[in-house]
């Protein structure tokens, strides 16, 4: 179904529901489940499966958009789309290129959906199901080199970082059913499963016939740690009289937290006493650190 776009300053019944009126990444329309007159500007809306908002006397629950046309008997043909997003520091360019496998519907060629023709091209993937323990899934990327159409990309990203073969490139899947695409007559780009993003880790291998990758989320990636702020308890982060740190008082203090006269002799010594000199003991203070780190195990 086509889902109508949220309205502002509208009333609602219980069980309206309302897409946001841009697409969402996360999939979701609203369902109202308290009535009300909508607010005058729209509201940031949930990311989550029942996640909540108030929106001036409405408040709008998050329903998947496509779960209730697969509880039907004969529900539609699931089309997966791909595009693949280079990154212009590691491939030189910011094209983007999209597929879709072409055997999942009754179509002979390239589909459209939401704007965006994804090229018919042999393209297998598998290992996205996700669990609550042991490690982060890692799926496999095929695609058809029959034109050897991929080697050329490779070679082209490796001429900006060499030895790179796409890696780090961004690989969006995004899943629909073949009833919303583009150009059928219950066309919805609302209508889609959340779309997952991954990066691609490193080629697994590469031949006429096709290309592997191996795709991580970006939590693990090789090199990449988090959080990339450091828990250090001890030593304020912020850089003094910033925005961060917010003080523009005009009593001065050393490194050591001495008393001084003049703004040039004015340094902040990074420590939670010199915060408190200049806010006050028992005031909230913006230090830039956490105080808290390392005192339990």
């Amino acid at each position: 179904m086509a889902f109508t776009a949220w309205a502002a300053s509208t009333a609602y019944s219980v069980g309206d529901i309302r897409r946001a009126t841009t697409v969402q990444a996360s999939g979701l329309v609203f369902k109202a489940t308290v009535a009300g007159t909508s607010a005058s500007s729209e509201p940031t809306w949930p990311t989550d499966i029942d996640g909540t908002v108030v929106d001036g006397g409405v408040t709008w629950t998050g329903v998947s958009s496509i779960y209730e046309e697969l509880a039907v008997l004969t529900p539609d043909t699931v089309i997966e789309l791909f595009s693949l997003h280079l990154d212009p520091t590691l491939h030189g360019s910011s094209d983007i290129t999209r597929w879709h496998n072409g055997c999942n519907a009754d179509v002979t060629g390239n589909v459209i959906f939401n704007g965006e023709t994804y090229f018919r091209q042999p393209v297998s993937a598998d290992g996205f199901e996700a669990s609550s323990t042991g490690s982060l899934p890692r799926p496999t990327l095929r695609v058809s080199n029959a034109s050897l159409t991929l080697t050329a990309l490779m070679i082209l990203v490796n001429a900006t970082t060499p030895g790179n073969d796409l890696g780090g490139a961004e690989v969006r899947r995004l899943r629909t059913l073949k009833k919303f695409l583009d150009g059928e007559s219950t066309a919805d780009p609302y209508a889609t499963w959340p779309e997952e993003r991954w990066f691609i880790d490193r080629k697994s291998s590469e031949t006429q016939d096709a290309v592997v990758y191996e795709l991580a989320s970006k939590f693990d990636l090789a090199g990449m740690k988090i959080p990339k702020r450091q828990l250090v308890n001890n030593i304020c982060q912020w850089e003094y009289r910033s925005s961060e740190c917010s003080y523009s008082g005009s009593n001065y203090w050393d490194v050591n937290d001495n008393t001084v006269g003049a703004s040039s002799q004015d340094r902040c010594g990074k420590r939670l006493s010199s915060c408190k000199l200049r806010f006050g003991a028992n005031a909230e203070l913006p230090f830039g650190s956490f105080p808290g780190a390392g005192t339990t195990k």
